[in-house]
């Protein structure tokens, strides 16, 4: 089964978002597809979705996220690891959920929308479609220079980071090899439905059967991952690939956020000795630590409506050291 393209929705993070979310007749929480899915290559030849048009170019476009999203979190390593911070520009939402749902702040120059000062992220769909009636989501890749939203998809995103880029930046460092690519893909797919997307499913589920097929799911790939990790260092072996920084964002957010919001608590992360120490290794990589925000976590998922049975009180703790030792070679 193909995979589903998955972008940060609405139900996602902060005030008002639980608004109308998806779900099928038994509780179960279903996530939207990703609609806009052109490709930035190269030389601006078509990629494997959308239309031509997009060539690397420095400077050209410009990557929007919300820092506590998930799927957003996956785009930010990338930009990090490519070294495209100069070539690729960026903004984030605040917090707070505005009349158009995500929203930035004029007034912050963390929060503001560095390109073009625009009140909402709706204002950038509706910049590539005047009358745009889908779901607005993060990330988004705009290009400035055809005023147009390239991409909503986070999974296509990273992957125009790992390669179209090279020229420009002369970073070759390749995170999806292509000896690698069958196992990358197969591993993304388990991971994707029974660990990254099922944490979700279990915090949104709807009925009592949803949620414990949710978590079984959850805890049921921890344990193939634990085991997995004790026989190599990353995912797919001695070699960091697309899977792992894939599945990074869910494992940074379990103890402070999926544990407790969303009810996955039958172990902590820091109960599986192999993925702690995976998860720190990673975190310990070079620029990557700057890209994950726990405080954030906690003020994302616990004021969002799903979390209304914990009063909407922000919990202090857990405190997750991920700078310590992680004992996974150097």
């Amino acid at each position: 089964m193909v995979q589903p393209h998955v972008a940060c929705r609405s139900v996602d993070h902060y005030h008002g978002v639980m608004t109308s979310p998806p779900f099928d007749a038994e509780g179960r929480f279903q996530r939207p597809v990703a609609q806009l899915r052109n490709w930035i290559t190269p030389d601006g030849s078509a990629g494997p979705t959308g239309r031509a048009g997009y060539a690397a170019e420095a400077g050209r476009y410009h990557l929007y996220i919300a820092e506590g999203c998930p799927w957003c979190h996956r785009t930010w390593m990338f930009r990090v690891l490519k070294g495209l911070e100069d070539v690729v520009p960026m903004s984030m939402v605040t917090l707070a959920w505005g009349p158009k749902g995500w929203a930035f702040d004029d007034s912050s120059e963390r929060y503001r929308d560095r390109l073009h000062g625009r009140a909402s992220v709706r204002d950038i769909y509706e910049a590539d479609t005047p009358d745009y009636a889908g779901p607005v989501t993060v990330p988004v890749l705009w290009d400035d220079r055809t005023q147009t939203i390239v991409s909503n998809e986070s999974a296509d995103i990273i992957r125009m980071f790992n390669s179209a880029f090279n020229d420009v930046t002369g970073n070759s460092t390749d995170y999806y090899p292509a000896e690698l690519r069958a196992e990358i893909d197969e591993i993304n797919e388990r991971i994707y439905h029974r660990l990254n997307n099922a944490v979700y499913r279990a915090g949104f589920a709807q009925t009592q059967l949803a949620y414990e097929e949710a978590f079984d799911d959850v805890f049921d790939t921890l344990t193939f991952l634990e085991k997995h990790l004790a026989t190599r260092r990353y995912l797919c072996g001695e070699r960091i690939t697309e899977a792992d920084w894939r599945l990074f964002p869910t494992l940074v957010r379990f103890d402070v956020a999926y544990v407790g919001c969303f009810r996955c608590d039958l172990r902590r992360l820091i109960d599986y000795p192999n993925l702690w120490g995976y998860t720190r290794d990673l975190y310990q990589r070079p620029g990557i630590a700057q890209t994950v925000l726990p405080h954030i976590y906690r003020l994302g998922y616990y004021s969002i409506p799903i979390a209304v049975g914990h009063g909407r009180i922000i919990p202090k703790g857990p405190v997750v050291d991920f700078a310590t030792e992680h004992g996974r070679g150097s």
